[in-house]
């Protein structure tokens, strides 16, 4: 399984990759640190899931699930972001995201994921 953690803090990347490593220890995982990355990254690598921040420079999460979802309609999107308004979590479902968590993910939360969210 290859999965793309994308978030401009190195922080949030490896909270998010450490509770994967529990998880999904066999996975490729890869790290981009934009949306314009992410972006890149999809159409290069064509990850399995993804785990998006919305609030980034360059692009942000929103422009890149757009594009994203333009590149693969069934992209597995999964959000991760600070951003916790109900508003934010319409916006992100609307546009193809399979669901939306607060920041920091735990390794309980990565397993519901994997149990409820992904299809896999």
């Amino acid at each position: 399984m290859k999965i793309l953690i994308v978030d401009d803090s190195k922080i949030a990347r490896m909270g998010v990759i450490k509770s994967l490593k529990v998880v999904q220890p066999d996975a490729e995982l890869i790290q981009a640190t934009n949306g314009l990355e992410a972006v890149e990254f999809y159409e290069k690598e064509n990850p399995d899931v993804v785990f998006l921040d919305l609030t980034m420079p360059v692009m942000d999460g929103y422009e890149a699930l757009k594009r994203i979802r333009e590149i693969d309609k069934e992209a597995q999107v999964i959000v991760v972001s600070a951003d916790i308004q109900s508003e934010a979590k319409l916006r992100v479902l609307v546009a193809g995201a399979k669901n939306m968590y607060p920041k920091p993910i735990n390794v309980d939360i990565m397993v519901q994921i994997f149990e409820q969210d992904l299809l896999l």
